[in-house]
Formats: C-alpha cells, structure tokens, sequence
C-alpha cells in the first residue's frame, strides 16, 4: 500500500465516533442551553457524519491533486465542516468553486509558466492564508447563519425567512466572487488573444499584470459566478421540503446573483488590484509583486497583496449582493 492510500481509510474510521462525539456533545449542550418550554435544537447524526465525513474526503482528494497544500487543507476541513453543518447549499458553493478555480488554474498552464515568476504546478498549491482569504468571510456568515437561525436548509424568501435568506445570499456571493475571479484570471489570461487592458488607465498592460481586464475575462467571470450560482439552486431544489418551496417566491433569481456576484466582484478586484497592488516586469518578462533591482514598475502601489484583495472584494461582494436581492427578489 503507497503511503497515501491509508488516509481515506483513516478519515472514514474517523469520522464515524468523531461525529458520534459530536452529537452527543450537541445532545448534552441543548439539555442545558434550552429552556423547559423549547424543544432541544439536536442536530441529527447522520448530519454530523456527512459533515465530517464529506470535508474530509473533500481535503483528501485535493491533497492529491496538489490543490492544496498541508495547511490548506487543515483549515479547509474546518471551513467545509462549518459549511455542510450550515447549510448543504453552503457547502455545495464550496465544492464548485473550489474544484472548477482549480481546473481554471491548471488550464494551459505551460502558458501561464511564461509570465507568472510565482507560478506553481498542480492546480495552485493553495496554502492557509489562500484558504482563508478565499473562504474567511463565507464561514463567518456560515456561523452567523448557525447561531441565528440554527442547522439547516431553507428557501430564499426575505418576507418570511429574512435573516436566513439574506445570509445564504451573502454566502454563496462570497463564493461566485472568488469564484469569477479565479475564473477571469486564470481563464481570461490565456484564452485572449491581446494582451490584457488596464481598467485604470485604459491601456494595454502585460499579461498577468494586475488591474488588466479583457472581454474574455469579463464573460467567464460571468459565467464562474453562474455556475455557484446554479450550484446553490440546484441544492436548494433538493434538499428543502417540497412544501416549503410550495409557498416560497420563485428559487431561480439565485442563479442570475451568483453571476452578478462573479462579474462584480472580480471588477471590483482588477479595480483594487490596479490601484493598490504592485505589479512589475523583471528581466525574464515575468509578472512580479514586489519592487526590486531590474524591475520595472507596470502598476498599482504596493499596499495589498493579492490575498488582502481577494479578501476584500469578498467581503464586499458577501455585503452587497443580499441588499439586491432584498429590492428585486421577485415575490409570490
């Protein structure tokens, strides 16, 4: 046996009496957290284990792929349980960007080698701080939607789930930002003929230089953000009671935001990135982040790095797309 194959064997013992401990640890803290005219919230078993269960597999499979490295996948078992104990749509936002950004990012990756200096193989090797700029703000709502409104998969209907549709909103948006970015970066860099214009100055910029955008990175954008979009939709049509969906206005809308949430949210990150990002030419005609000898200065000052503006326009994105939502969500 290589000295991999033992790892999904030893998540699946695992997670079995991980999940058992933590249900009876839910049972326990409800007896005493409840008060004797409500019934104890306990989230069933079987949830505990798909959401142990699923993260871990999740992790395994993208340490194979090289998608992430040791860390990253340390925090990104933490941030796939929140989720899936969440809400699934949560987590089904997770998986889609996370498997659909790591094909963008090894897609004609011989290409990218020629003007990234810090290109890496595999499908990006994303380590902790990646992981964490990427899905930070998601799980903070992630949280916030498990301590408000508790465990569990509702409709989008701000007239009488308003707090749990905004945030599922905000969640999934976090992700169609990251996702459309990734999408618009990693794609949109190669599959242009011309070189990228900057969305500052207006003129054309080297390939990977940040602040450049082009029609092509623009519409995959569009599209990154549609498919978590759909993901969450698709999710949401499974697993919420068919009678609740019955009553609630229609599901569809989420699909058309995540999209808007993709291209808005990856403009708002070339805008940053343009501004407040360093980007240079070394010597070799590579894309570099950081001022140094024989280095000639193509845009942006160096006060974010691209993780800060990754974080940032998530952030932005997770806030903004739910007060849309709240003024043109069709109503039944």
């Amino acid at each position: 046996m290589a000295s991999g194959d033992w790892m999904p064997l030893l998540f699946c013992g695992l997670s079995i009496p991980l999940s058992l401990f933590m249900w009876l640890g839910n049972v326990a803290f409800s007896k005493f957290w409840s008060s004797d005219f409500e019934e104890p919230a306990v989230i069933p078993p079987t949830r505990w284990l798909f959401s142990t269960l699923a993260p871990l597999t999740l992790m395994t499979v993208a340490l194979r792929r090289r998608s992430v490295s040791k860390s990253g996948a340390a925090l990104g078992v933490v941030i796939a349980f929140t989720l899936s104990i969440a809400s699934h749509p949560f987590f089904a936002s997770l998986v889609v960007f996370f498997f659909s950004s790591s094909r963008a990012t090894k897609f004609r990756a011989q290409l990218k080698r020629k003007f990234e200096h810090d290109f890496k193989d595999g499908e990006g090797q994303r380590n902790w701080v990646q992981v964490l700029c990427n899905g930070g703000m998601a799980t903070q709502l992630a949280l916030l939607y498990l301590i408000d409104c508790g465990s569990g998969e509702r409709a989008i209907d701000f007239a009488k789930e308003y707090r749990s549709s905004w945030l599922g909103i905000a969640v999934m948006s976090a992700f169609a930002c990251c996702n459309g970015d990734t999408w618009s970066s990693e794609l949109g860099s190669v599959l242009s003929s011309r070189d990228p214009v900057s969305i500052i100055s207006w003129r054309r910029v080297p390939r990977g230089t940040n602040g450049g955008i082009s029609l092509i990175g623009v519409v995959v954008s569009l599209l990154g953000g549609l498919l978590v979009g759909f993901a969450y939709f698709v999710t949401v049509r499974y697993t919420v009671d068919a009678k609740m969906l019955l009553v609630s206005p229609p599901q569809w809308p989420i699909i058309l935001f995540g999209g808007l949430a993709g291209l808005f949210g990856s403009m708002l990150d070339s805008l940053l990135g343009g501004l407040l990002q360093f980007s240079g030419i070394n010597a070799q005609g590579k894309i570099v982040d950081a001022p140094g000898k024989g280095i000639r200065h193509v845009s942006g000052l160096r006060i974010l790095d691209n993780h800060s503006v990754n974080l940032i326009s998530s952030i932005v994105t997770g806030v903004t797309m739910p007060l849309l939502a709240l003024k043109f969500w069709p109503v039944r």
